[in-house]
């Protein structure tokens, strides 16, 4: 049969993997199937990531470039930006992005691309894993019906298709491509046998669920209740501010009941490749079926609106010492969306500064990990965070809490200092020093 066939290609480690796009899921991947000896070829679009990957050179701060040169030098990685390779492999991932449109609604035109650049090329006994977060039905639903079509194969017969969600978390030292189990559903048993069996090969753990449309709803449910309950702390901070009350400690409190409870934490909002942006996915596919998922789209009204309320109390707090915020320089610390990664995509701090630079202030930045930064046709370049620097400000606001930044000579050296993120704490007594 088919599937015993491939199954045996992977214990022997014959299987040719190919990763379709090679950002911060894909990269990462393709270096964990380098690593357990299959020869992977990365495919991405960008030549500039081809030419630093086949010279040995990662752009992400998560895959040391020692590991890529290593693996390059013993040919068992190497990348191109032509798709006619596809027909040379014997399982092709697609991690490629699905980002929103300028209307707010999925935009998968990259992964109905990437199929049908597969379709092209598929041969039979091939397996074809969708990585890339969309909404329950893309695989079986939109991807099934082209590369059936277009390649005159039939799945589970001549081919397997599987989705399988990223679960990707940058700059946690704690889990890895490796360590975090893998969820992986097919559409059909022969293709969830497959996707197990490749992925098992690498990963420690892996969880086979019913079909492709329940594993693409799991990515949804596991952003989408990250995306709920931080709305819901971000909710019960604005509140608690009203009350005079610090929601940190609230937290640090509550957190102590062994059971019933989880603790989340505010902040500026929400950024990254996920929690923006899937939770969106599934409301959207919702009305489809006539169904309004009102708590989602709260939850995103409420987060989405948090940039502005920092500006908004960064305003109460500089009205306080009677300084107007139009025209006072103000210092923000920290553009990628969580702490020591150099990732700033949809992140919150974006927007403040944007807020910022419409009401007026005079705004500079500081982060190691975001050289520079493009806002509405203006290009703003990080700036090195020093004593002079920090006292010419009339307020500074740490968005991102990275752990290089010199905590100790900020509080020392502001006028006024905005925490939103809490890492100032050992400092609540400064009279400088205001909390979210």
């Amino acid at each position: 049969m088919l599937i015993q066939a491939f199954k045996e290609k992977v214990k022997k480690r014959k299987l040719r993997i190919g990763v379709a796009g090679l950002g911060y899921v894909g990269l990462p991947l393709a270096v964990a199937f380098a690593k357990a000896g299959f020869h992977v070829t990365g495919i991405d679009v960008d030549r500039g990531k081809v030419e630093r990957l086949n010279a040995g050179d990662s752009y992400i701060l998560d895959v040391p470039s020692e590991e890529v040169r290593a693996l390059v030098s013993r040919r068992r990685l190497h990348a191109v930006h032509e798709h006619k390779v596809i027909a040379g492999l014997d399982v092709i991932v697609i991690c490629v992005p699905t980002p929103l449109s300028k209307k707010g609604k999925p935009d998968i035109s990259f992964v109905l691309k990437a199929t049908a650049e597969i379709a092209r090329h598929l041969k039979k006994g091939q397996l074809v894993v969708l990585e890339s977060t969309s909404y329950p039905g893309t695989t079986e639903d939109m991807m099934l019906p082209l590369l059936e079509k277009k390649s005159g194969l039939k799945v589970e017969k001549d081919f397997f298709l599987a989705f399988s969600p990223e679960r990707v978390d940058p700059g946690n030292k704690n889990f890895d491509t490796v360590s975090i189990p893998k969820v992986v559903g097919g559409v059909g048993r022969f293709s969830t046998e497959a996707a197990k069996e490749v992925y098992g090969s690498i990963i420690r753990e892996t969880v086979p669920v019913s079909s492709a449309k329940t594993a693409e709803m799991v990515k949804l449910l596991e952003n989408t209740f990250r995306s709920v309950n931080i709305a819901l702390i971000n909710e019960i901070a604005l509140l608690s501010h009203r009350f005079g009350i610090d929601i940190w400690e609230v937290i640090q409190a509550a957190k102590t009941k062994p059971f019933g409870f989880m603790p989340f934490y505010p902040g500026p909002g929400i950024g990254g490749h996920c929690l923006p942006i899937d939770p969106v996915y599934l409301s959207w596919k919702s009305r489809e079926h006539g169904f309004v998922a009102r708590m989602i789209e709260l939850a995103s009204e409420i987060n989405e609106s948090m940039p502005e309320k920092v500006v908004e109390r960064l305003i109460d707090l500089l009205n306080t010492r009677k300084v107007a915020l139009k025209g006072a320089p103000v210092l923000v610390l920290g553009v990628a969306y969580k702490r020591d990664v150099d990732d700033a995509r949809e992140s919150p701090a974006l927007d403040v500064i944007d807020e910022l630079r419409r009401r007026g202030a005079d705004v500079s930045y500081a982060d190691p990990f975001v050289p520079a930064i493009d806002l509405n046709g203006v290009r703003l370049r990080s700036k090195k965070l020093t004593r002079e620097l920090v006292a010419r400000q009339r307020a500074a606001v740490v968005l991102t809490d990275h752990s290089a930044f010199d905590y100790a000579m900020l509080v020392k050296s502001s006028k006024l200092v905005f925490d939103t993120r809490n890492v100032l704490r050992k400092y609540e007594k400064n009279p400088n020093v205001f909390f979210l």
